[in-house]
């Protein structure tokens, strides 16, 4: 794989522009050892490697010649990550400023490796928990996410994986108007309720299987449009390297997901 310069360029003006914002040469110190990797150095490589789909951190350092050694880079990766964070936070604000009226809600599960390891697995046995899918039994978290009918994601919020993907919603929508579709799992009328200001706003979820409720031609094709948001979902893990199984700490953890959905959204 070799190093393409407009990826990486695109990347690190757009970490520019945020960095302009967010004034990050002030966290650089002005005296003193420089870092080896300035801040916008070290996110643009964060973004660089979720962009391309690499797996490891360890292509990416080969791939590029960097001013520093290999531990020095992941350290960087790590120690940054919380920066990235914000300005995922903004992109998903200045999305929420432009959202389309019609919403999609849902829930991703994110193995934090496999099942057989699970019982042995230390690093993130805090946070992460056994659940299941249409896949079958994992361990790991969830992501949930609230995007529009443009896929633009809206917010987001990670949590063990049983939590129900009722609990966030109200948490998540904040600022989301309009109509919000969620599938058969979100019903609730308790949620419904909540969710809803009048001229403002309504949740819609899909009757389950053996409900008496009936849907209506329009309601149906609105459910149908919940495809789009499972789009998000699979390009962001098979595009943006979103699950992993790989990093040694909580916070390489939490640095892939966080590199990986910000790559994605200013994709």
């Amino acid at each position: 794989m070799k190093l393409s310069m407009s990826i990486y360029s695109g990347l690190r003006k757009v970490v520019e522009r945020f960095s302009t914002v967010l004034q990050l040469h002030k966290l650089e110190k002005s005296t003193g050892r420089k870092l080896a990797l300035s801040i916008i150095d070290t996110l643009t490589l964060g973004l660089y490697k979720q962009r391309l789909g690499m797996e490891t951190k360890k292509a990416l350092y080969e791939l590029c010649d960097l001013p520093c050694s290999y531990k020095t880079m992941v350290v960087n990766m790590n120690r940054f990550m919380w920066v990235a964070g914000i300005i995922l936070a903004l992109v998903l604000k200045l999305n929420r400023d432009m959202q389309h009226p019609i919403k999609h809600v849902d829930s991703t599960s994110l193995e934090v490796c496999k099942f057989k390891n699970a019982n042995a697995h230390k690093t993130m046995k805090e946070f992460a928990a056994f659940s299941k899918n249409k896949h079958g039994t994992y361990f790991g978290l969830k992501l949930h996410l609230i995007s529009d009918f443009e896929r633009k994601m809206l917010a987001l919020k990670f949590t063990p994986a049983t939590v129900d993907d009722r609990a966030p919603v109200m948490e998540m929508s904040v600022d989301i108007d309009g109509l919000l579709i969620g599938d058969a799992g979100y019903v609730s009328q308790k949620l419904e309720h909540e969710f809803y200001e009048e001229h403002r706003r309504i949740f819609m979820s899909k009757p389950r299987s053996n409900m008496k409720k009936l849907a209506t031609e329009m309601e149906l094709k609105l459910y149908d449009t919940r495809a789009l948001i499972e789009l998000n979902f699979r390009n962001l893990k098979l595009f943006y390297r979103l699950v992993t199984s790989l990093p040694r700490s909580v916070t390489g953890y939490f640095a892939n997901y966080i590199y990986s959905i910000l790559a994605y959204a200013i994709s």
